[in-house]
């Protein structure tokens, strides 16, 4: 049987790791908002819908789209 300190650190631990992914999470959609933005692109003069294609795609499961 798990003691309830053993259970409390487990949780603790669990709360801990997902902070963490979700920090990290945010900091690589950061840094890849910036390369999109930091790429050239001479397709300046494209509508909004046109230029959403260029944005970075996070989609866990990408299709061919």
């Amino acid at each position: 049987m798990i003691s309830r300190g053993k259970q409390h650190q487990q949780a603790m631990r669990k709360a801990r790791l997902a902070a963490a992914l979700r920090q990290n999470l945010k900091r690589r959609k950061a840094q890849a908002r910036g390369r999109a933005q930091n790429k050239p692109n001479d397709d300046t003069a494209l509508a909004g819908a046109e230029r959403e294609e260029h944005a970075p795609d996070f989609r866990r499961n990408r299709s061919s789209d």
